[in-house]
Order: structure tokens, then sequence, then C-alpha cells
């Protein structure tokens, strides 16, 4: 009788740890999705609104020029990086270089650096990654003496 009930207490234990392990992965893993999608639907948004800019024959070097910023730093060197440096090539605003944590492992026609390198002064840094812009804003206020602008806010100001 007690083997009968320590079998059942153990199964029935087990199951509960069980539960709760798959249960804390599981809610992890919708963390991370959820992040991800957030991620995109800014992205998506942005590019959106970009799309818009360029249907009314606008281009992002204004911006730029209005300011007298001639010579800035790409921070993410992703989709959007690539995108804003193709826009500016031949605009009069020069891309230094882009900034990105996986600098290494990227090719763009731009030298890309880690946010660790020593860094050349620019007018600007532009700031692509918007969905991290306040953390990555931090990072490169620490090392550079420079604004540091979201690519969002360009978009929504030009």
């Amino acid at each position: 009788m007690n083997k009968g009930i320590i079998t059942v207490v153990s199964t029935v234990t087990g199951a509960v740890i069980g539960s709760v392990f798959v249960g804390k992965l599981a809610y992890k893993k919708v963390n991370l999705l959820e992040e991800k999608i957030e991620r995109y639907i800014t992205l998506f948004q942005m590019m959106d609104k970009w799309v818009e800019i360029k249907q009314e024959g606008k281009n992002l070097a204004t911006y730029f020029q209005k300011r007298g910023y001639k010579k800035i730093a790409v921070y993410g060197m992703s989709r959007a990086g690539i995108a804003l440096c193709n826009e500016l090539e031949n605009s009069g605003i020069t891309v230094a270089y882009g900034i990105d944590k996986r600098a290494d492992l990227l090719y763009a026609d731009v030298d890309i650096f880690s946010i660790d390198n020593s860094l050349e002064l620019v007018d600007a840094v532009v700031v692509t990654a918007v969905t991290y812009f306040e953390e990555i804003e931090n990072k490169v206020s620490e090392k550079m003496d420079c604004p540091v602008i979201s690519l969002e806010d360009i978009l929504y100001e030009v």
C-alpha cells in the first residue's frame, strides 16, 4: 500500500514539476516572439512612412542638409541601415561608417564597426534600430559628442 502511495505522489510531483518547467519555457518563447513581432511591426511602419516620403518626391538628405550635417554614422546595419546608406549615396551627405553589434558578421559598402571600437568623429549618428533607440542613444552618447537621432524621427520630420 505504501509503495502505491509513494508511486502516485512521485508521479504527481514529477508531473507538476515538469508542467512548471514547460510552462516557463513556453512563457519565455511567447515573450521572445512578441518582442520580435513588435520589432517587425515598428520596422514595417517606419519603412511604410519612408515609401510615402519617396512617393511625395522627398529625400532624407534634405533633413541632414537643413541641419548642416555633412558626415554621419549609421547605427544598425540591417535592412534600414543599408537603405539609408543607399538613399544618401551621391547626395552630398557622407556616411562615414556603420555601427553594429554584429560588425564582424556584416558586409556593406561602408566600413562597419562595433560601438567598442575607436570611432571617427561625425556630425551625427542615425539609429536605424529604432526599437532599441534609448539604449543605443545612451551607449553612443557615452562614447561620442554629437547628436544621436532616430531614423523614425527623421522620417516624421522630412
